[in-house]
């Protein structure tokens, strides 16, 4: 997450919670993006040493738990870099050009300046960003899935360029020994018929059993995940996208809560500013007068109803607003107490970080040792494979 300002109740519902709940499915890298947030906010860096600590005490008061995923900044692992620069080397110009973000970005900003290197090959420090941890599944919105298909790109030419090392099927073939007899007989079979027949679960079936090899190097895995697809050596595996739920939270406007139309609620907001915030947010406006029937629909308030409020509560606002039953005022207050309501605990834990920073330096700190230990040995293969191991 790239930390150009406060967190607001979109950055909760849309993403946060979602890290909440996969942190306990997954082994999970969660980042500050500050090199991203260089991309479009390179003149005013005083954004970033003002975001970077709020937003990971924001992580933690939400639920992130640094004991169930590694949490840490971006341009605290330079390896980040290094891969980012060893793929520019093989990535076609054409590729970072057609990433749909590209031109729409350039158009949404052209108070900016974003003919920057910086901004044309984010979409690569991304991919950088993924492959260094080989991860198997990253969780992005509809808008990202164009940059995971691009790393599966740049990870295939990767492989196909670097993949096929001297003496590679002798390689493999000592590698399959290794397994055991039995072992050894099975992954032949998998392999047989998944090159012969086209048999998927055979190959699922094939890449399971690999995982299970204790007996076998990390190096001799990647080669037979290779072998048995019928190419060289997996170095850098392809990602898949895990798609998220499109956010439901709107701004208070109606559009999309978004800091760009100043229409958000920061998740540290004192509750005096949300309550003076919800109470004055526009409605329809056919309710002129507070005897004038309105449509729900047509009303900001009905979205947050929609997120906030249970089925009964949904029918009275219906009901009521539609016969002039209640005011606008009288339809705002579930809203009010239900986004109070869920704000405080997360203000209460914001509270006791920002007393003690040193321990949020911390988790940060073990954050980026975690993170560096994992992207060394990745970069450690991408370098002998890329012939930079002298």
């Amino acid at each position: 997450m790239r930390p150009t300002g406060a967190l607001h109740l979109g950055h909760h519902h849309g993403v946060l919670k979602n890290w909440v709940k996969l942190q306990h499915e997954y082994e999970c890298y969660f980042f500050v993006a500050d090199w991203h947030a260089l991309t479009t906010h390179y003149d005013d860096v005083a954004v970033l040493g003002e975001s970077v600590w709020d937003m990971v005490i924001d992580w933690l008061a939400v639920g992130v738990n640094p004991g169930s995923a590694c949490m840490f900044l971006q341009s605290q692992v330079p390896e980040h870099a290094e891969l980012h620069l060893l793929l520019s080397m093989i990535t076609p110009l054409g590729w970072l050009e057609r990433v749909p973000s590209y031109k729409d970005q350039q158009e949404k900003l052209k108070e900016k300046d974003l003919a920057t290197y910086g901004f044309l090959g984010y979409p690569l420090l991304q991919s950088a960003d993924i492959l260094i941890y080989k991860a198997g599944l990253v969780p992005v919105g509809e808008d990202q899935v164009a940059h995971v298909e691009m790393t599966r790109e740049v990870a295939r030419r990767f492989n196909h360029i670097y993949g096929r090392e001297p003496g590679y099927e002798e390689k493999a073939q000592a590698a399959v020994k290794k397994m055991g007899k039995k072992n050894a007989k099975l992954y032949n079979e998998l392999r047989k018929k998944f090159q012969e027949q086209g048999d998927e679960q055979a190959l699922e079936t094939g890449r399971a059993l690999l995982d299970s090899q204790s007996n076998i190097t990390v190096a001799d895995k990647e080669r037979l995940y290779g072998f048995l697809e019928g190419g060289g050596r997996v170095i850098l595996p392809e990602p898949d996208s895990l798609l998220t739920k499109s956010s439901k939270m709107p701004g208070l406007d109606g559009q999309k809560m978004s800091k760009s139309y100043h229409n958000t609620i920061p998740l540290r907001e004192s509750p005096d500013v949300v309550a003076k915030k919800l109470k004055t947010m526009p409605t329809d406006p056919a309710r002129v007068r507070r005897n004038d029937p309105g449509d729900p629909e047509k009303c900001p308030v009905w979205q947050f109803h929609l997120v906030y409020s249970n089925d009964d509560t949904k029918a009275w606002v219906q009901d009521g607003c539609k016969s002039a039953g209640i005011g606008c005022i009288d339809c705002k207050m579930p809203v009010i107490d239900a986004v109070l309501e869920e704000l405080a605990p997360i203000q209460e834990k914001a509270r006791e970080y920002e007393a003690d920073k040193g321990l949020v330096r911390n988790i940060i700190h073990e954050g980026n040792e975690k993170a560096r230990d994992v992207t060394r040995q990745t970069l450690a293969e991408v370098r002998a494979a890329m012939g930079l191991e002298y």
